[in-house]
């Protein structure tokens, strides 16, 4: 009976320290998943990822639009060549002009006007290009007009931002016209790896061009 007694007697824990016991029991998980939400978020690779996620993919820009300043020329590329070399052009030309992209080229021999003179076509297709592929062989070097084409589209280049592509065949480097030191060239080894360089490096002007004059309307 003294035992039941006691039993009965004996206190009972406050509320507010159940209440302390029943919080603490109940906020333990939160806290523990709270902890790992941020550790989770301050972890490098996730938020890596998720900044992957919400990036939109970067539209190719359209060179062929109506808008386009593509068209502000008359010609995408210009050929400068020695009269020993144009079988090669031509099947450059035939390339560039038989991509997905229809590139604009002046060739001379085809595209010169009947009557015009020679410096007259050379210099308006100079300026009515975007870009001056010149193709550096010996015959160049020793041809006073494809000397006279060089300087002209040099000159030309500052003033309508435009893009002068060398492209070496048979040529040694130390060959290389002084002019041109400080302009990358393309080492014609294999003719369709060269055409290819050669119509990335336009492709990628143009594109520029475009982003350029949209950003600038912007």
């Amino acid at each position: 009976a003294g035992w039941f007694r006691r039993l009965l007697h004996k206190p009972k824990p406050s509320s507010v320290e159940s209440l302390k016991s029943s919080h603490s029991a109940s906020s333990s998980p939160s806290s523990s998943s709270s902890s790992s939400a941020k550790s989770s978020s301050s972890s490098p690779g996730t938020s890596l990822a998720t900044s992957s996620i919400s990036l939109s993919p970067v539209s190719a820009v359209d060179i062929s639009a109506s808008h386009s300043p593509r068209w502000d020329k008359s010609y995408d590329v210009c050929i400068c060549h020695s009269e020993g070399d144009v079988e090669l052009v031509s099947e450059l030309v035939s390339y560039l002009e038989g991509q997905p992209e229809s590139f604009r080229c002046f060739l001379q021999l085809r595209d010169a006007v009947a009557g015009s003179a020679v410096v007259t076509e050379l210099c308006d297709a100079v300026q009515n290009s975007h870009c001056w592929v010149m193709l550096i062989t010996p015959g160049f070097l020793q041809d006073p007009w494809c000397r006279y084409q060089m300087h002209q589209a040099l000159a030309e280049a500052p003033m309508a931002n435009g893009r002068t592509i060398p492209v070496l065949k048979d040529v040694d480097r130390k060959d290389y016209p002084r002019e041109l030191r400080n302009i990358y060239y393309i080492y014609m080894a294999l003719k369709e790896k060269s055409f290819r360089q050669i119509r990335d490096t336009v492709m990628r002007y143009l594109q520029e061009l475009c982003k350029s004059s949209t950003k600038s309307m912007e």
